[in-house]
């Protein structure tokens, strides 16, 4: 499995940035998400969908930022808009398999850096 992210950079405080993801060898349905990581913190989840289409979004995101998929699953965008300093982090797509309780695949990440 193969997760490779796209468009990150650098925006000032309110604009927008949309990440996105491309997905292949998957061999199961999966939910894909979108975490980020700021140094010296714990990665956290920012956005998920889950096959049947339910989304979760993280209390900091919620009304700013929209996550979708596209190609039958295999690609999941994240569409960020207002966004603040505080959401610089590296941004990682992830994809869990059907019946897995954890994110099994990783991309490798793309900076996203809000200045104020």
């Amino acid at each position: 499995v193969q997760l490779v992210e796209y468009g990150g950079g650098l925006v000032q405080a309110g604009g927008s940035l949309r990440l996105s993801c491309a997905a292949s060898g998957l061999t199961s349905i999966s939910t894909m998400a979108w975490h980020r990581q700021v140094p010296g913190r714990e990665r956290e989840l920012v956005a998920s969908v889950s096959p049947n289409g339910r989304t979760y979004y993280a209390e900091s995101v919620k009304g700013r930022f929209t996550i979708s998929t596209m190609n039958a699953g295999n690609s999941v965008d994240l569409q960020m808009n207002s966004l603040k300093p505080e959401d610089t982090a590296i941004y990682y797509c992830a994809a869990k398999p059907l019946h897995y309780s954890t994110y099994r695949d990783w991309g490798q990440g793309t900076q996203v850096t809000v200045s104020s």
